[in-house]
């Protein structure tokens, strides 16, 4: 469990973090998004304990970060954006630094370097200098390091950068496992690696927290009204007559037209848009025309992410939970 309440961060007159409150109540995979300067980083640093809040508090698994330092930082493990890692060690010495660090000894340090090896693919590598090792494979080694002591929580700060196609698919893999028995907060910049992988995604911009919603519940709530595109088998003003009794239009725009087929797009006024589209296709049947296409056309991740960060948000001081 991870409890953020009314979390602030001041440098001087400038407020990077601004009331933060949310609260993740359950295993599996949480986006963390905002634009550059929004926050993010900063609010990461303090929740693993890295970096001192101006005011509120943070909770991991119940561990107040600031009253119980030691049991909280036991349940939680960081991913940097830059992983820090030393150099002139290999992958297996680096970890068991980090095991030790945690206060993970003997047999069971080994068991866990073993499995955390395994788990982000480092083993033909875990012998060589860092120093020598890919980008991919640095990245691979701190979300290892991440993993040691077997936290409730793991925070990843863009854990696939510098990741080839396949590393990348095999890493989204490790985190949706990570995700079944733990809490993983990600942030990324790569907007539709964070819908694949994540079922609610936490946006802040300006320090607020602006949305914490699953991904279509967010398309459905925020997105501007849908767009259907229809191809049937007569001319526009045939169609246009068809789609105009329909409820819930609200205009329809010709994109091409010929004797024999045309192609439109609706705009959806109020109401659910896919009964929307089924008053279409019914409309066309009992008109007696064929229809070749007919689509909804819904707002993707990065038409949400900037409807919501391009304003100034409001000051609300809501508790968001999942």
């Amino acid at each position: 469990m991870l409890q953020v309440e009314h979390l602030t961060k001041r440098y001087g007159a400038v407020t990077a973090v601004d009331d933060l409150s949310f609260e993740i109540a359950g295993a599996g995979v949480y986006g963390f998004l905002g634009p550059n300067g929004a926050g993010k980083s900063t609010t990461m640093n303090i929740m693993t304990g890295c970096l001192s809040a101006t005011a509120g508090t943070v909770k991991i698994s119940g561990y107040d970060i600031y009253e119980s330092p030691r049991e909280a930082k036991r349940r939680v493990g960081y991913l940097p954006e830059q992983p820090p890692l030393y150099l002139g060690e290999t992958p297996l010495e680096y970890l068991r630094f980090v095991g030790e660090a945690k206060g993970v000894r003997g047999s069971e340090l080994k068991r866990q370097i073993d499995a955390v090896v395994d788990e982000t693919g480092i083993g033909d590598m875990e012998n060589r200098r860092i120093s020598a090792l890919s980008k991919g494979y640095r990245q691979r080694v701190g979300i290892a390091q991440a993993l040691l002591g077997e936290p409730d929580t793991v925070i990843l700060d863009e854990p696939t950068v510098g990741l080839d196609p396949i590393q990348i698919l095999e890493i989204r893999a490790l985190i949706a496992s990570l995700g079944k028995s733990r809490t993983v907060l990600i942030s990324s910049h790569i907007l539709s690696e964070v819908q694949t992988m994540c079922s609610k995604i936490l946006i802040i911009s300006h320090g607020k927290l602006v949305a914490f919603d699953a991904p279509d519940a967010l398309e459905s709530r925020l997105a501007s009204p849908g767009e259907i595109s229809v191809t049937a088998e007569t001319d526009a003003a045939s169609a246009k007559a068809l789609i105009a009794g329909v409820p819930g239009v609200s205009g329809v725009a010709v994109v091409s037209d010929t004797p024999e087929r045309s192609h439109l797009t609706v705009t959806a006024g109020t109401g659910e848009i896919y009964e929307l589209s089924r008053g279409i296709f019914e409309a066309f049947a009992r008109g007696g025309h064929a229809l070749s296409e007919l689509g909804v056309k819904k707002a993707s991740l990065e038409d949400i992410f900037l409807e919501l960060t391009e304003a100034e948000p409001a000051g609300g001081k809501e508790v968001k939970t999942a």
